[in-house]
């Protein structure tokens, strides 16, 4: 399995993450890629985008703020 690829979006407003989290799959057929926000709406954003990519959607409830992870 490939490297882990982290993207903070911590901090920024819709659709900064999903922007950063489009850049982060560009060229990635297959992978993990982990996505630091820290709203709801965000982490709901950043998973409906990876979902109608392709990617398996999984959530992690942080201390502050969420793990949107992505694999394929």
């Amino acid at each position: 399995m490939s490297d882990i690829i982290t993207v903070n979006a911590s901090g920024l407003s819709c659709p900064q993450p999903v922007m950063m989290t489009k850049k982060a799959l560009s060229g990635l057929s297959s992978g993990r890629v982990e996505i630091l926000v820290d709203t709801a709406t965000s982490r709901s954003n950043v998973s409906r985008f990876g979902e109608n990519k392709g990617w398996k959607v999984s959530t992690e409830e942080l201390e502050r703020g969420y793990k949107v992870i992505l694999e394929k």
